[in-house]
């Protein structure tokens, strides 16, 4: 494992040998629609500062107001891109927080535009994305760990085993930390989401007494193994898509022919093993609609209320045979653009995750992972601020309750409502709560706000 130097310093000092990194300056440029972008230098290997480096894409929108300083923002993934996120979404934080802070965010280490790990071609990619996902013949588990040796050959070929063995989350949050320096913060006031907590989680272990604010909404729980998780997952999703149907139920076009739980569950089931058997039709192009990307539809979908209209959709004309919608959604959820071309969001996770959860299902990764589970304490902390949604499909909520038990100073805000994280959501109690943290540092008392996301 990488050693941490200097997780015990000061809360603004640096180790003498990362004083360049810390110490610079950085240039901002506009980037068009009042957006500033820069790139920040940080070192590939933290053991190695001298040696190369990773230039860490950056955004920012100026504060509008009085500015306390910068708030430093992480959307999820991992492999999501923080800088196309934030330049698509100016209300990803609300107008008081524009007011008073630069609004920052960043493609962490091997995604997007800061060293992006790369591994598969377009066609490749599609293909990778139809592989059944529940094997049940001896070929499909043969076809299915085929396609995984030939991921990982292709990762280690096109992005190097030098960078995928330093794309993991320390060394992530060892950027952050950096990245606070160079942009004049003796202290972080960060807001991150699903796996922007867990990036928060280490950054807290790391830096404890360098945080100003922090908020970590749709918690991830460092210290629960990859399988538990899973299952957790599992359990959590099929609890969104019962809230799913029971939605449908009252709405307009409804395509489950049954108004029970168990009857929708049944006819999606089919659906699921129609595609299996025979792939749906297609009117958009070539490829085939098949149980995997039936299956990745309707899981993208469950991550917010608002898309439950689409899916309605596109499942009333799948039951028809036609799957053109339902593979936008899928593509939408695997980062397929357009165009035809994906972001490299899929490669990024995969990346990362093999190595935070070398428990992970990563037996061909070409390099050994350095985070094992681990409780987090963060202890010497100020108070920090976990959200868990109570029907959240990615990240249940049990693991917020579990976070906010280990943090040695965490507060525990529960968002009775559907979908994935809280904050923006549509929730006002749970908005004002969070906004009132960030700006005064003082924290609320742990509780519930009741207020539902906008239903469709």
């Amino acid at each position: 494992m990488i050693a941490v130097t200097g997780s015990t310093t000061t809360a603004a000092a640096a180790p003498a040998r990362l004083d360049s990194y810390y110490g610079q300056r950085l240039a901002w440029a506009g980037c068009g629609n009042g957006y500033e972008c820069t790139t920040m230098s940080v070192p590939l290997d933290y053991a190695k500062p001298s040696g190369k480096q990773v230039g860490i894409s950056m955004v920012r929108l100026p504060a509008t107001g009085k500015k306390i300083g910068s708030i430093v923002l992480n959307f999820g993934g991992p492999g999501g891109s923080g800088v196309d996120t934030l330049k698509a979404s100016k209300d990803a934080v609300s107008a008081d927080i524009r007011e008073r802070f630069d609004v920052v965010s960043f493609d962490p280490r091997g995604v997007g535009a800061s060293s992006p790990v790369r591994c598969f071609d377009t066609l490749d990619l599609d293909a990778y994305f139809a592989i059944d996902p529940t094997p049940d013949t001896k070929t499909e588990v043969k076809k299915a760990e085929n396609w995984d040796k030939v991921f990982a050959n292709y990762c280690a070929k096109n992005s190097g085993e030098e960078l995928l063995a330093h794309v993991g989350t320390v060394d992530s949050a060892r950027d952050m930390d950096v990245m606070r320096a160079a942009l004049g913060d003796a202290k972080l006031t960060y807001l991150g989401f699903s796996y922007g907590t867990y990036l928060g989680a280490v950054y807290a272990d790391l830096f404890p007494k360098r945080i100003r604010a922090m908020v970590l909404d749709g918690a991830e729980d460092p210290s629960e193994k990859a399988q538990d998780l899973m299952a957790d997952q599992d359990d959590a999703f099929q609890v969104a898509t019962e809230s799913f149907m029971k939605d449908c139920f009252k709405a307009k076009g409804c395509p489950f022919r049954e108004r029970t739980i168990e009857g929708a569950q049944e006819q999606l089931d089919e659906l699921y093993e129609q595609a299996d058997k025979s792939p749906l039709r297609n009117e958009y192009d070539g490829r085939q609609v098949t149980e995997a990307v039936v299956s990745a539809a309707v899981d993208y979908s469950m991550y917010d209320p608002r898309s439950w209209p689409k899916l309605r959709q596109a499942l009333k004309e799948a039951y028809e045979g036609d799957g053109t919608k339902l593979l936008l959604l899928a593509d939408a959820s695997n980062g397929r653009r357009p165009d035809g071309r994906y972001d490299n969001s899929f490669e990024a996770l995969m990346a990362i995750n093999c190595v935070d959860h070398p428990e992970n299902p990563c037996p061909n990764w070409p390099v050994k992972g350095t985070r094992y589970p681990k409780k987090v304490q963060a202890k010497g902390s100020p108070p920090i601020v976990v959200v868990g949604t109570t029907r959240d499909p990615a990240t249940p909520y049990k693991l917020a309750e579990s976070l906010a038990g280990q943090l040695d100073q965490g507060v525990l805000l529960t968002n009775d409502a559907d979908g994935h994280t809280g904050y923006g959501r549509g929730s006002a109690c749970l908005d004002r709560k969070v906004d009132q943290y960030l700006i005064t540092a003082a924290a609320p008392r742990a509780g519930t706000c009741r207020d539902p996301h906008p239903q469709a």
